[in-house]
């Protein structure tokens, strides 16, 4: 377990030292991957350290998990095989019964385990759109136990007020989980902000070079902790060492890259808001954004994300196609630049009448904007739309 008192210094330093020290047999200075399956224990039922399984505890996840937990200024850090596993652990420690409220523009895979797995188990599930508190309080009930929403949200980029969400989830006796994924810690910190959970699919900006597949819970109390890891260690969603040292590699340079990221992010809006084959771009950076002065208040900056409203799908298809540094390939936050359809990919399992009352049409394009040369990509882009 890692405590903020425990790491001295500011993100950067925390990014390269926090939840590590140097092996103590040799004096490595990287973290070892200990590619374990089980340990041997001196005494009969009575493990060294508390290591007797690997699905419950490796030294590799575990300084992962320390040094992200001090990232986001919060207590635990708990380590999965996905996000998506991280998301649904919490959820799990709901029964049947219970009620959760969630944004409704969240990425297509957490609607699709709610609806299709979850919801089948007898947990409810309302969407609402989060950017209106009011819409969170009128979809809370007696037997709400969970808040759940994205800020910024994928691939709209909505923006919810975290501290006011936090507000009504605990005034209705629920906690509050935001998935952070597209800000980072580095550019945003929920706990801070009143969440009780923040989640992270560690695939995306935390790892940053689009090598594994990982995902990451912290929280700050004690109880809620040791509840999350009782359900991953009954239903075995961890990740392997190897992801974890990949992962913890990847944070080491996670300020460093959020920096260009931020930069490359703002560019590529600004000149795409001002080209003429684009109807409008989503972008929390902008001054055009309609929660600009929200986003600006809770973020310290608004990464690589930018989704663009061609108004057609042939248009869609054109520009994606014809892109030669964006590769046409799901997912986001690498060091590559990335250019997607939601509505055929990411979000193709979301329903149409759902997709479309968000805004999530055939003609929208998400761009994960990556830390290439900023030029370099705005020619890119330029050429990709005069097709």
């Amino acid at each position: 377990m890692a405590t903020p008192s425990d790491n001295a210094g500011k993100f950067g330093t925390l990014a390269v030292h926090a939840g590590q020290a140097p092996e103590e047999t040799t004096g490595a200075i990287m973290t070892p991957i200990f590619q374990t399956s089980t340990y041997v224990q001196p005494e009969l039922a009575k493990p060294k350290g508390g290591y007797d399984y690997a699905r419950l505890k490796n030294p590799t996840r575990e300084a992962l998990e320390a040094n992200v937990a001090a990232l986001e200024d919060g207590c635990h850090g708990i380590a999965f095989a996905s996000g998506l596993a991280a998301i649904e652990s919490v959820v799990k420690r709901l029964s049947a019964g219970d009620h959760v409220v969630s944004e409704e523009n969240t990425y297509g895979g957490v609607t699709r385990m709610f609806t299709k797995v979850l919801q089948k188990l007898g947990i409810e599930f309302s969407f609402v759109d989060t950017r209106d508190p009011s819409c969170i309080a009128e979809a809370m009930r007696a037997n709400t136990k969970l808040v759940h929403v994205e800020t910024p949200t994928n691939p709209m980029m909505r923006i919810c007020d975290i501290e006011e969400a936090a507000r009504i989830a605990h005034q209705g006796g629920a906690i509050l989980m935001v998935d952070n994924t597209f800000a980072s810690p580095y550019n945003q910190r929920p706990l801070a902000l009143g969440a009780d959970v923040t989640a992270h699919s560690a695939t995306k900006y935390l790892n940053g070079h689009s090598d594994i597949i990982g995902g990451i819970l912290v929280v700050n109390d004690d109880e809620l902790a040791e509840d999350i890891h009782f359900v991953r260690k009954s239903t075995g969603a961890v990740p392997g060492p190897m992801d974890c040292w990949l992962c913890l590699r990847g944070t080491k340079t996670l300020h460093l890259r959020m920096e260009r990221h931020n930069e490359n992010g703002l560019a590529v809006a600004r000149f795409l808001e001002q080209h003429p084959a684009v109807e409008r771009v989503h972008y929390p950076g902008l001054a055009s954004h309609p929660q600009h002065e929200l986003a600006g208040r809770q973020m310290s900056g608004f990464t690589g994300m930018v989704a663009v409203e061609l108004g057609d799908a042939a248009k869609a298809r054109s520009m994606v196609e014809r892109t030669r540094i964006f590769a046409l390939a799901e997912s986001l936050g690498g060091v590559e630049s990335l250019i997607s359809v939601p509505a055929l990919q990411t979000h193709a399992s979301v329903p149409e009448d759902m997709r479309l009352a968000m805004g999530v049409t055939d003609g929208l394009v998400r761009l994960s904007v990556g830390i290439e040369d900023q030029d370099d990509l705005l020619d890119d882009l330029d050429q990709a739309l005069a097709g």
